[in-house]
Formats: C-alpha cells, structure tokens, sequence
C-alpha cells in the first residue's frame, strides 16, 4: 500500500515537509482476553489468535519506527475461556496468593500501552469486575462518550488525552507534541448492559461528542487529534445501526487526524480502499488476528503540525496457504507475554476436560444455516428447561413456552475454523463454550403469534433471494451475522426463498409486506397472530436487538441473571433430553424445482452429510478463505 499525501493537510514547502517528522501509530482492537494463542473450544493451539503474537508484531514495528504509540481499542477484557473464568472466579497463583491483576492488563502495562478505550463488552461481567481490573492499569482509558453519575473514588475513565512526546524530526531535531486522543463505543451498550450501566451512567451519540470535543482539544494545543472508535466501518445512514458504525463518518470530521476503528470483527484497509475522507483508518480484526499500523509524516508551518502524508496497514499473524487453505503462523508468541497467564491457563485447562455428559451423536454447527441440527435444538432445550422450572407458580407458567437459539459458531468473520464441533462421546465442559460462545444471561419474553413470526422473518434476512430455477445462486448474505439467525424450538416452519426479504440485514424493514416464513405451526396447528407465548432467550435479545419484534424491556417476564452457558452446563450435567437426531426437522426451505444454491461451511463438513441426509447436499471445492462450497438443490 503505498503512502499518500492527505489532502488540504499542509501548505508547507515541498523542503521543509521532507525535513519533517515522522510518528507510528500502533492499534489492537477486539482481543476479547484472547491473549494466548489457543483454541480452548477445540484444546489446541491457534496460530489465528493472540496478544502473545500480536506482541511479536509490535516489537518489530516499535524496531522499525521507534517513535510509536500503541493504542487499544475496546473489548480486550471479555470473550475468551480464559477472560469468563477470569471473570468468574479469583483464579490463585501457585503460591495460593490471590490473581491481583488480569493478565490482559499485565500483558498491555508490559506492551507500554499509552492509552485504551473501552468496549460494550468490557461491561458484561458488571462494573465491580471492570474496576478491579482497571486499577491495575499503567495507561489511561479514554471514553469520551460515556458519562458516569458522580460517585466516589477515582473515575473509570477520562472523556479525553493529551498526550505530550518529544519527538525528533530527520534532521535529529527535538519537537515536543501533544497529542490528542479521543474515545468512543456504541450508545447501543446502554441497551446490551442495562443490567449493570442503568441508572448508573449514560452514553451520548459519538459524532455529536466528538463535534464538541474536537476543538476543545485543539484549543488545549493538541498538534494532532487520534480517535480510538470502538464503532465499525459499515455504515447505513437509513439502518437502525447508523449510530452503531459511524467510523467511517468520525474521519470526515475535521480536526480529527486518524481513526482507529472495530466492533465489527473486520479488517481495514482492504484490498480495495485504503483512506476514508483523505485520512488514515485502521481495523485490527480480531482476536489479536492482526496489528493495525498508521505511519504519519509530519511538517510544521506557520499554523502548526500538519500531516503531509501516510501509510496505513492491518499486519497479520497468520496467513491461509492459497492451495491447502491451511492457516500458517507468520510470527512466534512473545515469551514474555505468554509467560503472564501462568497457573490460571493450567487450572482452566484442567477444568475444562470435566465430562458433563455423553452424546451419541455429533454435535456441531456445519450445516446450521441450511436445516435445523441437533447442537442448536440441546442448546434451545436447555433454555427452555430453566424457564419452565423459573416460572413454577407463576400465570405465565400456562402459557405455551417456545425457545429462540443462533448457531453462534458458523464460519463467517471468524473463518473455517469458526464452527461448533463436539464428536461422539463425553460432553466436556469446553464443549458448552463451543455450543454457546457468548456470555449472555437467560431470559425469557412474552410475545404474541405476530411477533413471534416477525421474529422469524427478522431471522430469514440471512438468505439472499432465490429466483426460481436458479443455478448455483449464493445463498447468504455475507452481511448479515449468523448470531442473528435465529432458530426457535416448538415450531414447525418453512421458508421461502424466492421472496424478499421482510427485513434489510441490519435489521431494518426493507419490505413491510414480504413474508419469507410460510406454514408456520405449533404443536402442528397454524400459529394465529393473536396467540401468546413466552419465549426464552438471552439477554442481548431481550434487550432490544435489533429488528427483532417485541424485544423490549416490557416484554421480559423473566431475568435470571444466570449466563447461558451455566444453564447449559447444569441441563447437561443434571441428564437433560436425550441427544439424539430427531427425524422431523423443525424447519425447512420451502421446495423450488430445479434451482441450487451455494453456501460455504468447513472442510470437515463433507464428511458430515449422513446427518443431514433428508437434503439434497454436494460437496464441492475448497476456497481460497479455507471454506469448502456445497451446493444445495432446492426442487
């Protein structure tokens, strides 16, 4: 990628911007405490995943330019096996001593991290944990959009940097700079983290908060102006996420020199694009998949510092072998970065090979978006187990009870390795982070039959439009996230896929009349509009996820406070229903005569077609992403 000049940035002469001065800025993003290279689902090790890598990277960029700022993004504290249990418990050293500081943040006051913002996800194991975590932090967190009612002690947080270098220009010549840094993460996080932010703080809209800050900053003498916006790129102006990725709007502002951005799991620049607005924008993946790496060349005029020109890249830790699709390290761990998890990774490695249950068959994710599949249904079963037994005693204990579960893991951003896979046998306690990834808590809703089909319809955005006797259509739309796919257990369905969809994939209503979810049934009698229902969920979707029909607090008639995970863990261990394959699938794609799709799963999935033999499914080739193809005949 080469270096650009940024445009009504500088009227310095050509000489004197040759003279001038240049500054690296180093960004993670979206670690989710993954912070060694391991697979804790699959007990492996990862050459896609890791602080301890993404280490290895930063040492030989700080080598290459060692005027550097390194900056994180938000979600470093939540999302790994090993950041839940760290959460969870108060993990001991071998010397029986108490754990005091969260190896994410001694890996981070290790790295020399000069300041951080915060995540949604950093509030999913509540403010206490946070805080704890945080105070043993050497860098500031910057979140600029966040407001904490008054309390005391110190602050969680700053609403903005100034971050003062000296910093030598190519003749060798001393420059003190201060730098500006400002924060953001989406105000969606009220609605994700209710539970704990509620009548606790607020978060105001990012660009409206960076309008007002901005030029403070620069009147505080800021020479350059960093934004840390854990928000994505993917902006829809119209879409109810438009307040949710507003990155790419953040860098047309003026006053702000660079844009680090995330939340979306992607990676920027691309292949296509490398600046937004004439400005340097990164996005480091995830799960430490790479480095973002911004190099700016500086020159001074009369009106201050100015940027002339930069370079902007996402460096990664591995790459994917162009004919085997086999994921191939591009850098070791950092020895002194792995060595900090210590006894913690020990202790919850051993924990996690305890044998829950034993299953007869497969359990896996491989073909979660073509059929209803047995890994989905355990997990809507357990759900629906702990909700019967909470509503013991209670009017809403009569009404007929349905469950709404996602195949969290099914390839996408995440890649062919992202999919639930538990063979035959012993269900480990690893296997219940497998078959649900996310640290969402029970809840159930009380919803009518038109919401209910709403919700459906909301769910089925997820599939292109099929024209009939289409040849080899793609079937899904790589845009939509498979956690929004929702399947709900209870109700026999089918959908069609040779209309359009109700919804657009952020969630909004694309076709107001459109109905994809046809001879939708329960207990094999049509679904009437005005029936009632309780639905159990989670508590994303019970909180108001978007597009999704009568998620809205008034609805919850149950909040566990009790992680999805644990329901799982305690239906298996305690016996629950039988694993088996049922022979009736829960739903289908309404029959179309001589017309195929294609759609893309793991490897390994061709040797899985015996569990979904009621469907018409050949293996195809390997992609260049490590995907293989299927082609599915609709008729």
């Amino acid at each position: 990628m080469s270096q650009q000049a940024h445009p009504h940035r500088s009227n310095a002469p050509a000489g004197l911007a040759e003279a001038g001065l240049d500054l690296r800025i180093l960004a993670t993003t979206d670690l989710h405490a993954n912070l060694l290279a391991w697979d804790y689902h699959g007990n492996r090790p990862s050459d896609q995943v890791g602080l301890a890598r993404v280490a290895t990277l930063i040492r030989q960029a700080r080598a290459e330019q060692p005027q550097a700022l390194l900056f994180d993004n938000g979600d470093f504290l939540h999302g790994s096996e090993l950041g839940d249990y760290l959460a969870e418990t108060t993990p001991v050293l071998r010397s029986g001593r108490p754990l005091r500081t969260h190896p994410m943040i001694a890996a981070m006051n290790a790295l020399g991290y000069d300041a951080a913002t915060l995540g949604n996800h950093e509030f999913g194991f509540g403010l206490g944990f946070l805080r704890r975590s945080l105070a043993a932090s050497n860098f500031p967190i910057v979140s600029s959009n966040l407001f904490f009612k008054p309390t005391r002690g110190k602050p969680l947080s700053q609403p903005f940097l100034l971050l003062d270098r000296e910093l030598k220009d190519r003749a060798g010549q001393s420059h003190r700079l201060r730098i500006g840094v400002i924060g953001f993460l989406p105000p969606q996080t009220m609605v994700w983290e209710g539970r704990y932010l509620k009548s606790r703080a607020s978060v105001a809209d990012i660009l409206s908060s960076a309008r007002e800050l901005v030029p403070m900053l620069r009147a505080q003498g800021a020479d350059l102006v960093i934004a840390l916006s854990h928000s994505g790129l993917d902006l829809e102006p119209d879409g109810p996420g438009a307040l949710e990725n507003v990155s790419a709007a953040l860098a047309e502002l003026d006053g702000i020199d660079a844009v680090i951005a995330g939340h979306t799991h992607l990676v920027f620049p691309a292949a296509n694009r490398s600046d937004i607005a004439g400005k340097p924008v990164v996005m480091a993946g995830f799960h430490g998949s790479h480095l973002g790496v911004i190099d700016l060349r500086l020159c001074q005029s009369a009106e201050g510092w100015t940027v002339a020109g930069f370079h902007a890249e996402a460096r990664p830790i591995s790459r994917r072998a162009p004919q085997s699709g086999r994921v191939e390290a591009l850098v070791a761990d950092d020895p002194e970065i792995a060595g900090l998890v210590g006894h913690a990774q020990e202790v919850l490695l051993s924990r996690n090979e305890a044998v829950l249950s034993q299953t007869p068959i497969p359990l896996n994710s491989y073909f979660a978006l073509v059929s209803d599949v047995a890994s989905v249904r355990l997990v809507a079963r357990a759900q629906a187990d702990h909700v019967a037994q909470a509503l013991v005693g209670r009017s809403e204990a009569r009404l007929p009870l349905l469950s709404a579960v996602a195949a969290f893991r099914a390839g996408g951003r995440g890649g062919p390795e992202n999919f639930t896979a538990v063979p035959p046998g012993p269900v480990r306690m690893r296997h219940v982070g497998d078959l649900y990834c996310h640290p969402n808590s029970i809840c159930a809703l009380r919803l009518t039959g038109r919401e209910v089909a709403l919700w459906l319809e909301r769910t089925v955005s997820l599939f292109q439009r099929i024209p009939l006797g289409a040849k080899d259509a793609l079937l899904v739309n790589t845009q939509f996230p498979s956690f929004n796919f929702d399947m709900i257990d209870g109700l026999t369905y089918q959908i069609d896929l040779s209309q359009p969809a109700h919804f657009e994939a952020c969630g909004a209503v694309r076709n107001p009349e459109a109905k994809r979810i046809c001879d939708l049934r329960y207990r094999g009698e049509p679904l009437q509009p005005d029936q009632v229902f309780v639905l159990a969920t989670n508590s994303y979707r019970a909180a108001g996820g978007i597009g999704f029909a009568g998620a809205v607090p008034g609805n919850v008639i149950y909040d566990g406070a009790v992680s999805n995970r644990k329901v799982l863990a305690d239906f298996l261990s305690q016996g629950g229903a039988p694993l088996v394959q049922d022979a009736i699938p829960r739903w289908r794609f309404k029959p179309m005569a001589a017309t195929s799709v294609l759609f893309e799963s793991a490897p390994e999935a061709a040797e899985h077609l015996a569990e979904v033999a009621h469907l018409q499914i050949e293996p195809l080739d390997i992609t260049e992403t490590g995907f293989r193809r299927f082609r599915l005949w609709l008729g």
